[in-house]
């Protein structure tokens, strides 16, 4: 499976713009799926099980730490697909009340020389309604589903709260976990709900509707790696003083630094988050400084520059309980999954 989308399917869609692509595979893979007797085979080729790869997290069982992350099934139209490639867990999303196109195309940019993509989809979703009735559908089984939740973009930030109380509310029979959405670089103005004061008065509302239901369901915290040592500090009071189940560490960068790409091509691209390896130092940074303040009962869910069981260690041993790729699947194809599990059981 490594050989053949390396030497041969890599390639081919290396022709198509980043989105377009995307679009390509997924519907290539729904079609191979359907073919009989290929859908056992692709799950046997990518399934790889242990007791030792379970973990405990939340107050929920993932079957293994290695989860999809938010951004590539935005709609969650693709759990069932995605589920084959043995993932422990999917996070759909990021999900907005009301449907919005995002950001003009192009909006999606390869960097094949840092293994890396830039993007500025600007939370390009079909709306709340529309990920419900996919989520109402039966699940495949074993599989734990979070939800990304956001705002639109014409939402006032001094009305943002109003539209994550939607998306709990709508998903919360639905999902397993939620995760608040506000570090993303490609919604105007959308990291300042990062600040002290809007963060605790959003998390605040969102832990208060939780407390009421039968059965809370943890909320997590996805936030943006270009944050300060003291911003960070902001962060662990806020996970503390509103006891939320943990982090998500981290979102795209809007950092440039480092890069082999040259600047006319960067200039080029314009802005958007940046993501892949170059992410992967700065995010293990960010994991470890939050580990050692928050400690063992906050957990850590690492994102960023993933593409290797070594990579997904170096994560781990940061800190992180578990780990999300999305990326690096671009450049190393759907094997990481498994190589990330056949690294953390040796």
């Amino acid at each position: 499976m490594d050989f053949l989308y390396r030497f041969f399917l890599k390639p081919i869609l290396f022709r198509f713009s980043p989105e377009r692509a995307h679009h390509l595979t997924l519907v290539l893979f729904n079609t191979v799926l359907r073919i009989p007797g290929i859908s056992a085979w692709v799950r046997s080729a990518f399934k790889l099980e242990d007791p030792r790869l379970e973990r405990e997290v939340f107050g929920l069982r993932f079957r293994n730490p290695v989860g999809l992350a938010a951004g590539f099934d935005k709609n969650g139209t693709h759990i069932s697909t995605m589920a084959h490639l043995g993932f422990g867990f999917l996070e759909v999303g990021t999900v907005t009340p009301k449907a919005q196109d995002g950001n003009p195309l192009p909006r999606l940019f390869r960097l094949p020389e840092d293994s890396a993509l830039i993007n500025r989809m600007g939370f390009n979703n079909e709306g709340l309604d529309i990920l419900v009735q996919q989520l109402k559908k039966p699940r495949p089984a074993g599989i734990l589903i979070g939800g990304n939740i956001g705002k639109n973009k014409i939402t006032p930030n001094e009305e943002a709260t109003h539209d994550y109380v939607l998306c709990f509310e709508a998903l919360f029979p639905y999902v397993d976990y939620f995760v608040v959405n506000v570090s993303s670089p490609n919604t105007p103005g959308l990291r300042e709900l990062q600040e002290k004061e809007p963060l605790q008065a959003l998390l605040r509302q969102l832990q208060a509707l939780n407390g009421e239901k039968a059965a809370p369901k943890p909320i997590l915290l996805k936030i943006a790696p270009d944050l300060s040592n003291a911003q960070l500090d902001d962060i662990v009071e806020i996970v503390k003083e509103t006891q939320l189940a943990g982090l998500i560490a981290t979102n795209t960068t809007i950092s440039r630094d480092g890069l082999q790409a040259s600047e006319e091509k960067l200039e080029n691209i314009g802005a958007g988050g940046l993501s892949g390896q170059p992410l992967r130092q700065r995010s293990t940074e960010v994991i470890r400084y939050l580990h050692q303040r928050l400690g063992q009962d906050t957990p850590i869910i690492g994102v960023g520059g993933i593409g290797s069981a070594a990579d997904a260690l170096e994560k781990l041993k940061a800190g992180a309980t578990l780990v999300q790729v999305y990326s690096s699947l671009v450049y190393e194809g759907p094997t990481l999954i498994r190589k990330i599990k056949e690294g953390i059981l040796k």
